[in-house]
């Protein structure tokens, strides 16, 4: 416990941050149709919201913590994965779910996850097209505005509600993940895709998902997730059912115990 003063004063900072690029986001929302945006790559964007929303989550960010290494999607190139596995980080995604926010299709957030050495000790996911904010210490439980989390307790696959991520840069990517929905939708009660892996990862974590998997994630996708997922009682590894680090792209499988057992194995065989 000797850890949790600290870590709740990071979580603070990480909280005031990602409410300020929340607040970049709700003012834009409105001018949607109106925004300057460019391809960052195939079905990937960028807006002149995320940049701003970035901008502003450093604003505090690194004034409160200026010893911290920044991995930032939107300036990722310009920190070393390999410094993100030392010392302190924040991990951020300004703008989880761009192309919804661009569509005014409303499930979008900001993401933010502190590491101590390349592993996440607070978290913040708050959601920007609602009013919900998701927050997590290690060691200390997950929280949604203040209420305790847990996951589900769901373990028959014939009652399970699964969320994914679609591939989308790759069209080479799509054959082996049909053969994944295939194997996965016709033995449960259906199968989700919001569009906002951060999100997804806190319906997990909130017992609305039973479990959830995508092929390839980046480290600002599910860093605050996997531990918002992991104290709310649920299992956030690689879809081999290895340990999940935060420092670099993966596979990600998270879900309550016996989905998690579940689905890594349907999805082995698919």
């Amino acid at each position: 416990m000797g850890h949790q003063p600290e870590r709740a004063a990071l979580l603070d900072i990480v909280m005031r941050a990602a409410a300020a690029g929340a607040a970049v986001i709700r003012a834009a929302a409105p001018r949607v149709r109106t925004l300057d945006w460019r391809h960052k790559g195939p079905s990937d964007f960028v807006s002149e919201v995320d940049l701003a929303a970035e901008a502003a989550i450093l604003a505090v960010a690194g004034r409160e913590l200026p010893e911290a290494i920044l991995l930032a999607e939107e300036t990722a190139a310009d920190t070393p994965p390999a410094r993100v596995g030392a010392g302190l980080a924040l991990v951020i995604d300004p703008l989880d779910g761009t192309t919804n926010f661009l569509h005014g299709f409303p499930q979008y957030a900001v993401s933010i996850a502190v590491l101590e050495r390349g592993e996440p000790v607070a978290a913040v996911v708050h959601d920007a097209a609602g009013s919900e904010v998701f927050t997590a210490t290690a060691g200390g439980g997950a929280f949604v505005d203040g209420l305790p989390l847990r996951v589900s307790a769901i373990h028959e696959p014939r009652r399970a509600l699964i969320g994914t991520g679609f591939p989308f840069k790759d069209p080479a990517d799509v054959p082996p993940y049909q053969r994944q929905m295939s194997a996965v939708m016709a033995e449960v009660a259906g199968v989700r895709r919001p569009g906002a892996a951060s999100l997804d990862l806190a319906s997990v974590a909130a017992g609305r998902f039973d479990a959830f998997w995508e092929n390839l994630l980046s480290p600002w996708d599910f860093a605050a997730g996997m531990l918002l997922v992991r104290e709310a009682g649920g299992l956030a590894t690689d879809l081999d059912g290895t340990h999940l680090r935060a420092t670099a792209p993966s596979s990600v499988l998270v879900g309550n115990p016996g989905m998690h057992a579940w689905l890594r194995a349907r999805l082995a065989g698919a």
